[in-house]
């Protein structure tokens, strides 16, 4: 009887525990009205940086990218690339300006951003209460 090669061993014993995937076909992992609410949840959104941003965003006219900063207890890079990511999405607008000779970045949550926010809310609120039945 021949030895199985080492990688064939680690590929079979990978396999063994690795959990199913889904087909096409397969049913949802979570399903009725709980997985069609979390299937609607935005992307863009789902994120814990760029919740935070939209959500002190919704509550405040503008907010600068220091006080964003310590309000979510991000990272300079961090809290730049998520930025970026909701702006292109169209949800929040940046505005640089210098005050003095400082540079000043403001933030401001735009229409689309604001909407945006609520259905995700709304859609949370979906998952929440079919998930409480």
């Amino acid at each position: 009887m021949a030895a199985k090669s080492t990688s064939t061993a680690r590929q079979e014993g990978a396999r063994s525990h690795a959990p199913a995937r889904r087909g096409r076909g397969a049913p949802a992992l979570v399903p009725g009205a709980a997985g069609r609410a979390a299937r609607a949840l935005d992307p863009v959104i789902h994120e814990r940086t760029r919740l935070g941003i939209l959500s002190a965003l919704a509550v405040s006219d503008t907010l600068s990218f220091v006080e964003l900063k310590s309000l979510l207890q991000a990272t300079d890079g961090n809290l730049s690339v998520h930025a970026r990511k909701l702006e292109e999405a169209d949800y929040v607008s940046c505005q640089k300006r210098f005050a003095g000779r400082v540079p000043r970045t403001e933030f401001r949550i735009t229409a689309s951003g604001r909407k945006a926010l609520e259905a995700y809310l709304g859609h949370m609120e979906a998952l929440i209460r079919a998930t409480r039945r």
